[in-house]
């Protein structure tokens, strides 16, 4: 892998992964466009640069993981309510993808299942975008254990590439009967939690194949991009949602799902 496809894997990476677009559908196109093969390393790759996207909401949400650090030492009570709130969240995706890693890698890790997903996912969100937009509900700090594990349940569907973590654990909280804010916060904290595992998980599991084929200026690389490529992407959705809603999201997938078809059909991915 070349510096400068390093750079390119990072900033999509940033961009897309607290979106609810698929940051791993994004990869993999991506990777294949730089003419770089599906392999094991390529995969664990895509993977390991969400370290970076982690690092972003790790800072831009410092208190709020400070105040879950502080409950889990049973020194904040609110702090300890939404840490169980996240680890019930985390569960069943975290155990059906161990169950299920090497068999969506072998048979969902393509471009058709991905744009598959990408255009099933837009149309949802065109259709429901209306319903959901500027909603109110339930405050972070009163997620129920009942709510979480609907966002839970709901991650699960993001095991398909392309459907997108962010897209799937936004509308489960929307659908538990949370606030707009709260879905997107519950959404992005959740999110330390899943991709700091599944970075763990692929670093230890694929780790020296990666090593072997990508150095680690362009592992460095692809993190440093990710993380200040997230930063701004997780800024703007913010604001972006607190005064409008999520059709954009929806036709974003829409068109990624077309371009992708009209490549593959003309052998030019």
């Amino acid at each position: 892998m070349e510096f400068w496809q390093a750079l390119i894997l990072g900033l999509v990476e940033g961009l897309t992964e607290y979106l609810p677009v698929s940051s791993t559908g994004h990869l993999l196109v991506t990777q294949r466009l730089l003419g770089i093969e599906a392999s094991e390393a390529a995969n664990t790759y895509a993977i390991v640069i969400q370290a970076g996207a982690i690092a972003a909401v790790l800072g831009l949400y410092r208190s709020r993981v400070r105040q879950v650090a502080l409950g889990a030492l049973g020194r904040d009570k609110t702090g300890t309510r939404l840490l169980f709130a996240l680890v019930v969240a985390f569960i069943p995706a975290a155990a059906l993808g161990l169950a299920t890693d090497d068999t969506i890698e072998r048979y969902l890790f393509g471009p058709w299942p991905i744009a598959a997903a990408w255009a099933v996912g837009g149309l949802l969100l065109i259709a429901i975008a209306g319903r959901f937009r500027l909603r109110s509900g339930v405050a972070l700090d009163d997620v129920q254990l009942r709510a979480a594990l609907i966002v839970g349940v709901a991650q699960c569907a993001a095991l398909w590439p392309g459907v997108s973590r962010s897209f799937a654990t936004i509308l489960g909280g929307l659908g538990a009967g949370l606030s707009m804010a709260a879905a997107v916060e519950f959404s992005f904290l959740l999110g330390l939690l899943t991709l700091g595992a599944a970075t763990a998980y692929k670093t230890l599991d694929g780790g020296s194949a990666m090593l072997e084929v990508y150095g680690p200026v362009e592992i460095a690389a692809g993190f440093v991009t990710a993380w200040l490529s997230a930063v701004l992407a997780v800024k703007w959705m913010v604001a972006w949602l607190a005064e409008r809603g999520l059709a954009i999201f929806g036709y974003w997938r829409l068109l990624a799902a077309g371009i992708v078809s009209v490549m593959v059909l003309t052998g030019h991915l």
